[in-house]
């Protein structure tokens, strides 16, 4: 399992460690956060795949053999990007994600969101801007502020390796010169799209041999940074049928078979969820549905071995899930910075009930992401990792 220093990663390592499965953890980091697992078998530092992806490949397929090693499980894009497009040199290992041509076509921002609407999801006003120039002459006239700088691709390869690229929020036209300086010349295509101020959820899916086998959502109640960002306190949802059948056709229209998140925000005046991405990867928040019920990992290695574990069972409602440390960080925004500073949406919660919220060390139904018990040093390791970075 590759980069051992996510969030799900961990989630990942418990889960197999669990089921008896032996996982031998790799990361671009000595001490890294699911290295630090009793269930991880071994560790190991290899490249970054950011930086150099064929020596990383190059040096997982020496761990595989070396190993023996069954199934590869890349947990970051960078990682799914530099595996996917060597897999052959993993034999026999199993690589359980589609081929490249997919990964980059779920990857492509401006056609998932064509694929969407012809699937009756909703998507935000979009422009797509070619070229700065097509952001001037689009600017304040086809979409309004605030608005969401958002580049085709995430994550774009180079010869010197890839490039991650971030989105970008812009309040009003004074803040536009600045933003579009700001932006690397990768950034294009980009999306320019009206900012949808409301709830974040997610649709996780499990789609194997053309069935569903697994699904759940969870809702976003904190993020970081508090804007939107990643999730640090969600809460465990039912189904809603209606929108994990247009996600189902949405990826089915990709071919896709794996496990994959889509991504909504839902206006909080319409109550319609506007997809935001998919990302055709495990995701930050995995541990709440492995905890709910839902354990993706194990039922995606079953799968790849071609053994049927079947469907997943009905899971947990109303189970919160708390990355501490990212939600002190969450809080520590709010404090620092205003709302206009943090660009908070409108219906965003009081900082005395923040603050409240985040330093009440549990309440019934909340779990902690990364502290358990039965395995702590991983949040040794996380804590001591936060205060060298603070």
């Amino acid at each position: 399992m590759t980069d051992g220093e996510q969030r799900a990663a961990l989630a990942v390592v418990r889960s197999l460690g669990r089921a008896g499965h032996q996982v031998h953890v790799v990361s671009a980091r000595r001490n890294s956060l699911a290295g630090a697992s009793r269930y991880a078998r071994t560790r190991s530092w290899l490249p970054d795949p950011l930086e150099a992806p064929e020596e990383f490949a190059a040096a997982v397929a020496a761990l595989v053999r070396r190993h023996g090693i069954e199934v590869v499980l890349p947990i970051t894009d960078a990682s799914l990007f530099a595996l996917g497009a060597r897999r052959e040199g993993l034999a026999p290992a199993l690589l359980p994600v589609p081929d490249c041509d997919r990964l980059r076509a779920v990857a492509d921002k401006e056609l998932v969101t064509r694929e969407a609407a012809r699937h009756g999801i909703a998507v935000p006003r979009q422009v797509v801007a070619r070229c700065r120039s097509d952001v001037e002459a689009a600017a304040g006239t086809a979409v309004r502020y605030p608005l969401v700088l958002k580049p085709g691709r995430s994550l774009v390869s180079g010869a010197d390796g890839s490039v991650k690229l971030g989105v970008g929020l812009v309040n009003d036209p004074h803040e536009l010169p600045d933003a579009l300086a700001a932006l690397a010349s990768a950034a294009y295509p980009l999306l320019l799209q009206e900012r949808i101020a409301g709830p974040g959820i997610g649709v996780f899916l499990l789609l194997w041999g053309g069935s569903v086998r697994a699904a759940f959502m969870h809702r976003r109640l904190r993020e970081k940074p508090p804007a939107g960002g990643v999730s640090v306190y969600r809460e465990s949802i039912p189904l809603d049928d209606d929108l994990v059948r247009r996600s189902r056709a949405l990826l089915e229209g990709f071919q896709w078979e794996g496990v994959a998140m889509v991504e909504y925000k839902v206006d909080s005046r319409t109550g319609v969820p506007h997809l935001m991405e998919i990302n055709g990867r495990f995701w930050g928040s995995l541990q709440l549905a492995v905890d709910c019920g839902v354990d993706f990992p194990r039922w995606l290695v079953e799968l790849a071995r071609g053994r049927d574990p079947g469907v997943a069972p009905p899971y947990r409602v109303g189970l919160r899930s708390r990355w501490r440390w990212g939600d002190v960080d969450h809080l520590l925004a709010r404090i620092r910075l205003s709302p206009q500073e943090l660009a908070l949406p409108p219906d965003a919660p009081a900082l005395g009930r923040v603050l409240l919220d985040v330093l009440v060390p549990w309440r019934p139904g909340d779990r902690d992401e990364i502290l358990r018990w039965s395995d702590p040093v991983p949040f040794l390791r996380e804590t001591i990792d936060w205060f060298r970075r603070g």
